[in-house]
């Protein structure tokens, strides 16, 4: 069974700084990424990284937040700093196995107060 958990959200003042992780399992991931959702929004990209390490990021989290992954743990990071209340969103970790399937993860609330 294919499963990607996230954990590591919570509520935290502006400024300040979270770690997420997403660990992966029952297949190989290829690109992994993670996205959020405000409510009333569409989801969006965060970051994505390739299995080599490769990233992308949203405009909004550039210079911000970090992505990372450790293929020997099947676990996917991201570190942010420098939090927003506009970065309050539930943020879901994202997989395509090498058949291009695409899994998500329950997602995981992020909460900056100003």
């Amino acid at each position: 069974q294919v499963q990607l958990v996230e954990s590591g959200g919570g509520l935290v003042q502006a400024g300040g700084s979270l770690r997420l992780s997403c660990s992966a399992s029952g297949s190989f991931f290829g690109t992994m990424g993670w996205y959020r959702q405000a409510p009333g929004k569409q989801r969006e990209l965060v970051a994505t990284i390739t299995r080599g390490g490769a990233t992308t990021y949203g405009d909004s989290v550039k210079g911000r937040f970090t992505i990372s992954r450790d293929n020997a743990k099947n676990t996917l990071y991201l570190q942010m700093n420098s939090l927003k209340p506009d970065d309050t969103a539930v943020y879901y970790c994202n997989g395509f196995t090498l058949s291009a399937h695409s899994y998500w993860g329950q997602g995981t609330q992020v909460t900056v107060s100003s």
